[in-house]
């Protein structure tokens, strides 16, 4: 098997260029990477990608997201298994903590909740804030990377990334998820992004991605927040049957109020509970 290995003077490089151009972004902190990877490693990646059928993935089929998902690294490929090893280096780190100004990250080896995405014709994932704490490695999530292979993707097929304002409002930015084009965006309350409508897709096509998060030990007083799942937030004029999350958007902004102090130790206490520790 042919060996990737980053060029981490190259993404050094890249990194000081796009610094201010990420953290200057509209609405949260985030930028669009084209030709991330060279071609060859691209295309290796493609052709071993696991079809819907062809092992066996966690599906998800409910009112807000249609995908499928796998972490499980005895059903992903052997290059794919080294390239996201890549994607958890030193050399990615490094690029990582220049590009968004987030120091001491931590990768997931455990790839919780990333890895392989792949959602058919009809699927979707509403627009969301991500789960924000790692139940295993007990820390904070602050970033995301998405790296897209959708070769030959269609804008009429939709699919594309969704970014929206922090009062859900509007839609800031719509990006396409053609191949080879990598999404860096911070992990917060507001950082709302997903694509919302269903896909129309051939039904031979689907919607393909690397996803990889990064952890810290902490995060800024001004972002903290208690922990969480996954929070969806309905669209101007768009209703769900059920509340989300838990207990919703209000209770969300209600947690919210708590001291940080307070949300520290609720934290600490969490944290013994599931270590067994006292």
């Amino acid at each position: 098997m042919d060996l990737f290995l980053f060029d981490k003077d190259q993404l050094a490089a890249m990194a000081r260029e796009r610094a201010e151009q990420y953290r200057t972004a509209p609405s949260f902190p985030h930028i669009v990477i084209d030709d991330f990877l060279p071609a060859w490693v691209l295309d290796r990646i493609i052709a071993e990608f696991p079809g819907p059928d062809d092992v066996e993935w966690r599906r998800y089929a409910a009112e807000r997201e249609v995908k499928l998902a796998s972490k499980d690294p005895t059903l992903i490929p052997p290059f794919t298994q080294s390239v996201l090893a890549q994607l958890n280096s030193k050399a990615i780190i490094d690029f990582l903590e220049v590009l968004t100004g987030v120091g001491g990250l931590i990768p997931d080896p455990h790839l919780w909740g990333g890895g392989l995405h792949q959602i058919q014709a009809g699927g979707h994932l509403k627009i969301h804030s991500d789960f924000n704490w790692h139940e295993q490695l007990l820390l904070d999530r602050r970033l995301n990377l998405l790296l897209y292979l959708n070769k030959g993707w269609q804008p009429e097929w939709g699919g594309a990334l969704e970014l929206w304002d922090r009062d859900m409002t509007q839609c800031v930015e719509r990006i396409e998820p053609i191949a080879n084009r990598c999404v860096v965006f911070n992990t917060t309350d507001y950082s709302f992004h997903g694509h919302p409508d269903p896909l129309t897709c051939p039904p031979d096509r689907s919607r393909r991605s690397l996803a990889l998060y990064y952890y810290t030990n902490g995060r800024p007083s001004s972002e903290v927040a208690p922990s969480r799942t996954t929070a969806f937030q309905p669209r101007p004029g768009e209703t769900w049957r059920r509340s989300s999350g838990r207990g919703g958007r209000a209770a969300d902004i209600g947690r919210r109020l708590l001291p940080p102090i307070v949300v520290d130790g609720i934290r600490t206490l969490k944290a013994r509970a599931r270590s067994g520790t006292s």
